[in-house]
């Protein structure tokens, strides 16, 4: 079933926001009192990204009450491996902006615009790569692109020089990028590549009336602050930094208890949009 318009538009970050690794799901307690998990994701065929079967369960009614629009820094081709609902979402945001899916294909026409706006604003993808290989140490354990949009190193976290984020955040502000520490992973992205503006053009296609939005790095703050109401965990990369807003909720859990909170406070919302 898909909302009509002027409904609501749900978009969420998928790691640590409602899907979790292993290491990410900060589980305490005896183990009787450990919750039932369901895998959502794959890789080299082995399980790596879990939800609760309640958030499962309350995620597929919230996809029936809104148009639940997974919203992520993963590329097309990470994201196909997250089966997060039964049939999957109509549309789905990808590369953090970069693209944007409607029902499983890239829209290309979205696709050419991002890299247009990206071309006026930004230094060339080239010379943030060659800057990137250039501050590298032995904690750089690797060095990727992502969607020829971005790039980020797989960074050993014990191990970064004190300083070296805040250097490459600098440098990359003088050239019209950002920074985002994630995990392991030190991402590089052009400041005009956005969730927000993806989200903007499913809300002005959907005919939404009401967007909710939830996520937890530095690279959701701008989908939080444009949304109606939003919420973070209370982990990540925006729970370190004490990031807040004033329409942006804040969990009582952590790890995947959080994206189990997260998934009912969109529900409650969706159906009720004027409870913020």
């Amino acid at each position: 079933m898909t909302p009509a318009p002027g409904g609501v538009l749900v978009c969420s970050d998928l790691d640590r926001t409602l899907i979790y690794s292993t290491a990410a799901m900060a589980l305490t307690g005896p183990d009787e009192a450990m919750p039932r998990v369901l895998c959502v994701e794959f890789y080299q065929g082995a399980p790596l990204s879990y939800v609760t079967e309640a958030a499962a369960r309350t995620l597929e009614t919230l996809a029936q009450a809104a148009t639940l629009v997974p919203t992520t820094t993963r590329t097309p081709e990470q994201y196909a491996r997250v089966h997060l609902l039964d049939k999957p979402p109509a549309y789905a945001i990808c590369a953090n902006g970069g693209h944007l899916l409607v029902d499983g294909a890239d829209d290309r026409d979205w696709s050419s615009a991002v890299r247009a706006r990206t071309a006026e604003t930004a230094a060339p993808l080239r010379e943030v790569q060659d800057h990137l290989a250039a501050v590298s140490g032995d904690f750089v354990l690797k060095l990727r692109t992502a969607s020829d949009l971005f790039a980020y190193a797989v960074v050993d976290r014990s191990a970064l020089p004190p300083g070296w984020v805040d250097d490459l955040t600098g440098w990359c502000a003088e050239r019209g990028w950002r920074t985002s520490l994630q995990g392991r992973k030190a991402y590089c992205l052009p400041a005009s590549l956005t969730k927000s503006a993806a989200a903007a053009e499913v809300a002005r296609r959907t005919g939404a009336g009401t967007v909710l939005a939830a996520g937890d790095s530095l690279l959701d703050t701008e989908l939080l602050e444009a949304a109606d109401a939003a919420i973070r965990p209370a982990h990540g990369e925006l729970h370190d930094t004490a990031w807040t807003s004033p329409t942006t909720a804040v969990t009582a859990r952590r790890g995947i208890a959080a994206g189990e909170e997260i998934a009912a406070w969109l529900l409650r919302r969706a159906v009720a949009p004027a409870q913020r």
